[in-house]
């Protein structure tokens, strides 16, 4: 893959620091790269999400060395808590994890060592961005590998904020109003 400079779009993208308000969604942020980005990298940005199931089974490269190393260290902290998970509930195995990328064994280990669930989930993240900070090309400043760990950072910023206590008693409590609505509904059916 060629490795593209967006001098311009790279220049214009604001610094944002873990805990941050997000300054756009990155929702707003990939309609800005698919129109602005050559068709070959904004086709990649498919790939620059925290998704479990596209990061296990995302397994052909990309194209891109940079989004391949994303999808492996992912793939690794993914099925690294699965095996964990497995072994304390004595489950079957859902077989040997990965140990393509040591640092993401490491944070899978040691969130799943918490005992606090949401401290976990903040560790795991935390140590995602840095592992993005770390991937921050210096003699590639402009090129889209740097997009691409905007775009990243964007989802990371939308995850805290959706782990606010108070966001999370509100979605707690519709969500458990639309399953006593789906309760109380059938209960009517079946009278």
């Amino acid at each position: 893959m060629i490795n593209r400079n967006y001098y311009y779009f790279v220049a214009t993208l604001p610094s944002i620091n873990y805990g941050d308000k997000p300054p756009k969604s990155s929702l707003e942020f990939r309609e800005e790269c698919n129109n602005l980005l050559h068709p070959q990298d904004a086709a990649l940005t498919h790939y620059c999400y925290y998704d479990p199931k596209l990061a296990v089974e995302s397994l052909e490269p990309t194209g891109s060395d940079f989004i391949d190393l994303l999808m492996a260290r992912e793939r690794t902290l993914i099925l690294n808590l699965a095996y964990l998970r497995a072994a304390r509930l004595r489950r079957p195995s859902p077989g040997e994890p990965p140990h393509d990328v040591p640092r993401a064994e490491a944070v899978a280990k040691a969130a799943f060592e918490m005992s606090d669930p949401l401290q976990a989930t903040l560790y795991i993240d935390r140590s995602r961005w840095g592992a993005l900070d770390t991937m921050v090309g210096v003699e590639d400043v402009f090129g889209v590998n740097n997009i691409f760990i905007h775009l990243m950072t964007l989802q990371l910023l939308e995850r805290k904020q959706r782990l606010d206590p108070d966001i999370g008693v509100e979605v707690y409590r519709e969500r458990y109003n639309t399953i006593l609505e789906d309760y109380n509904s059938r209960d009517k059916e079946d009278a």
